[in-house]
């Protein structure tokens, strides 16, 4: 059987974690969440990367000492995610270089678990987005359902409805084909992602 490295598992331990204390398991987000770790329960290949950063990462020991601040669920999430950080490949959202500079400049994305993360696999993607002060990451919408853990301050907008700040440890659930955004405020916002893609 595949084993997967105790860094990697102990971050998806701690996200599972993180969702069971923020979503009841009846919500679509626990049912979501659910799906995917039962999903991860078997590991697939680990895939070697070389490490990029960007220099917005500048901003991420901010954005950890917060999540380290509001309880002990989070705070194991983000001591988990900092153990496993120096393996990962940051990347820009594609088509961010005809955005908004400020946007481009201002955050970045890994994937941990999916087609191109150290876990390679097409059921379920994990992965983290950073955001700088002060950016917006633009409208966008995928078939996927998603669920993602806030680690630090900022705030969601879904469908036409109105900004709304869910808080360090709350879990926002995006259904399938949902327009949505994030943005930061004075702080920097570190949130983490999961998404369904289902049986491949």
């Amino acid at each position: 059987m595949q084993e997967r490295s105790p860094a990697l598992q102990c971050f998806l331990d701690a996200v599972h974690e993180a969702v069971r204390a923020g979503a009841s398991p009846a919500s679509p987000a626990g049912q979501a969440a659910e799906k995917i770790f039962d999903a991860l329960k078997t590991p697939a290949p680990p895939v070697a990367q070389s490490t990029v950063r960007f220099p917005v990462a500048s901003y991420l020991d901010s954005a950890l000492n917060t999540a380290r601040g509001a309880g002990a669920v989070v705070a194991k999430a983000a001591d988990a995610f900092a153990e496993l950080e120096p393996s990962l490949t940051w990347y820009r959202r594609p088509g961010a270089e005809n955005a908004d500079p400020a946007f481009a400049a201002g955050h970045s994305n890994a994937t941990i678990v999916g087609m191109t993360g150290i876990e390679r696999r097409g059921d379920v993607w994990v992965g983290v987005s950073l955001m700088a002060p002060g950016v917006r990451y633009p409208d966008h919408q995928h078939p996927p359902e998603e669920v993602y853990v806030v680690l630090s301050p900022g705030e969601w907008r879904q469908a036409d409805g109105p900004w709304f700040e869910p808080g360090v440890g709350a879990i926002v659930y995006n259904p399938p084909n949902i327009l949505h955004a994030m943005r930061s405020d004075a702080a920097p916002l570190l949130a983490a992602w999961c998404l369904w893609l289902g049986e491949t």
